[in-house]
């Protein structure tokens, strides 16, 4: 008997060992940096770990709004929020290089038939195009 498809799936468990409590901090201008710190299972800090910091932000496209994430090399708040910029415009520009790839891969993709009909000899498809039984 076959099997359902959710019976097949894996169990999704979370990794106790790399749990982070999440914080959004922002300048309610230009983007988001979240702050991912690193907890036990009980809730409590673990200083055995880094925090790590994420920036976000987004690029508005003909097909509507793009979210760009990146990670910040950073051990300070204060030291994310210098990479911001810099982080935030490379993220910008490698998706602008991949939409413009994705564009010229999609317009590659078009086959142009060479010669168009004018291979078919008099009077179009061999047979008058009837379909034709043995």
């Amino acid at each position: 008997m076959a099997q359902r498809p959710d019976e097949r799936l894996p169990e999704p468990t979370m990794d106790t060992a790399s749990l982070y409590r999440e914080e959004m901090i922002t300048d309610r201008r230009v983007g988001t940096i979240r702050v991912l710190i690193p907890i036990k299972t009980d809730g409590s800090p673990d200083p055995a770990r880094q925090t790590a910091y994420v920036g976000e932000a987004q690029i508005y496209t003909s097909m509507g709004t793009l979210p760009l994430s990146f990670e910040l090399d950073a051990k300070s708040l204060d030291e994310a929020v210098a990479l911001y910029a810099p982080a935030a415009k490379q993220a910008v520009e490698g998706a602008v290089r991949e939409l413009e790839e994705l564009r010229r891969q999609a317009q590659s993709s078009i086959v142009i038939p060479r010669g168009g009909a004018g291979a078919l000899p008099p009077g179009g498809m061999p047979g008058g195009g009837k379909i034709q039984l043995p």
